[in-house]
């Protein structure tokens, strides 16, 4: 470990930023539980295209809509006492998915409540965000935002496990590590200084800020574009290149593996060269990929598109969440609440559509193409905002080192 990367993780709470992590990678894991899962559901009931896309997108839609109240609760009570009642929570999905969910009906009801761990994005970045200063703001939410390697978890081991137990039993055994978590965030995890209390129409009032929405826009194809993509690969894998359920959830975890580990280096790249800088070239590189991956190549290349697609994505993330702090430094846990509600939205929106484009076309190509275009969109949305946010953003080196710090325990 380099010297200057010890000095940035003892500029805060370590213990804090341990425990954001946990937190975030655990409900992750449970999150998007249903798209490794979803090729042994589908077969289980027969389901079309059109329903796989809504089986897997279902739980990002419900962590989409719960974010927005886990935003209001952190700022109002703080993250941490937040994180603590998603987690007493989060075992109702769990149980109905484990001992009672049969039906189709049920099943998306089931996910729809595992928007609750879906949510902990609203209350784990602003936990390691309050707990840092300023300077280093891209490298602790880049290192807590990387708790979506839970994604990884999940592809890898849920499908062996759907194999020999059932998928309904996967559903009870993810209560393990939940428990776990919850008893390390208790002890590791430091309530930071919150900012002054603001009325409840004081956190809608936000959504009158212009950049908000389009932070929104940037997270809903960056973010949504990762969990999105990441909840679909299994189904892609299994049914455009008939490899088996344990197989395409194994490909599924190395691609994820990329977005969730270069999180971080997205953060503290941008800490390096601006925000702005490096979420414009991620855009511009991640749209090459997408297109290469609707042309919809052998197996071997696709896999490999879709390490890089979701790795860039994953740079993605920690750039806008390099930014968001500094335009929003009061209101952290409120904009973080409706920016991750925004990349719920748009994970949600893109499995849906790649099933119902396959379904009506025959093709994914169709469906990787406009997401490749909303891409082209928000870049071309970025460079048009870009010199007003410069004001703001720490472009320069020189502004970048004169940042205040965001609350940090008693500083």
């Amino acid at each position: 470990m380099s010297a200057n990367l010890k000095e940035a993780l003892r500029s805060g709470h370590f213990p804090s930023l341990v425990a954001a992590f946990l937190f975030f990678d655990m409900s992750f894991m449970i999150w998007v539980l249903l798209g490794p899962l979803g090729n042994h559901i589908s077969a289980e009931l027969g389901l079309s295209p059109s329903q796989k896309g809504l089986l897997v997108a279902i739980p990002i839609l419900g962590g989409a809509f719960f974010r927005i109240f886990m935003g209001i609760l952190t700022d109002w009570i703080g993250p941490k006492k937040s994180a603590l009642l998603a987690m007493t929570l989060t075992p109702l999905p769990l149980l109905w998915g484990w001992l009672g969910a049969e039906r189709f009906g049920e099943i998306l009801g089931v996910g729809l409540l595992l928007g609750i761990p879906g949510a902990s994005f609203a209350a784990a970045l602003p936990l390691a965000s309050r707990n840092y200063p300023a300077k280093h703001q891209g490298l602790a939410m880049g290192l807590a935002g990387a708790g979506n390697s839970g994604t990884v978890l999940t592809a890898l081991f849920a499908p062996r496990l759907a194999d020999a137990f059932g998928w309904n039993a996967v559903m009870g055994l993810a209560l393990i590590p939940l428990v776990l978590v919850f008893v390390a965030f208790l002890l590791l995890a430091r309530e930071p200084v919150l900012p002054p209390r603001k009325k409840l129409s004081g956190y809608f009032s936000i959504l009158a800020e212009g950049d908000l929405w389009f932070f929104n826009l940037f997270y809903s194809l960056t973010f949504g574009g990762f969990v999105g993509l990441g909840s679909f690969l299994p189904i892609f894998f299994h049914d455009q290149y008939g490899v088996s359920k344990v197989m395409a959830g194994t490909l599924t975890a190395f691609c994820v593996m990329s977005g969730s580990f270069l999180r971080p280096v997205g953060g503290a790249l941008a800490d390096q060269t601006g925000g702005l800088r490096a979420l414009s070239l991620f855009f511009s590189v991640v749209a090459v990929l997408i297109l290469g991956l609707a042309c919809l190549p052998t197996l071997g290349v696709a896999v490999a598109l879709a390490f890089l697609t979701l790795g860039v994505l994953g740079l993605g993330n920690g750039a806008v969440f390099q930014l968001v702090p500094q335009r929003f430094r009061d209101e952290i846990g409120v904009a973080t609440g409706w920016i991750g509600a925004a990349g719920g939205v748009g994970g949600f929106c893109l499995p849906p559509l790649l099933g119902v484009l396959k379904e009506t076309l025959g093709t994914y190509a169709a469906g990787f193409g406009a997401f490749a275009v909303g891409i082209v969109f928000c870049a071309g949305v970025l460079r048009f905002v870009r010199k007003d946010w410069e004001r703001w953003s720490g472009s320069s080196r020189e502004v970048r080192s004169e940042t205040v710090l965001v609350s940090v325990g008693g500083r």
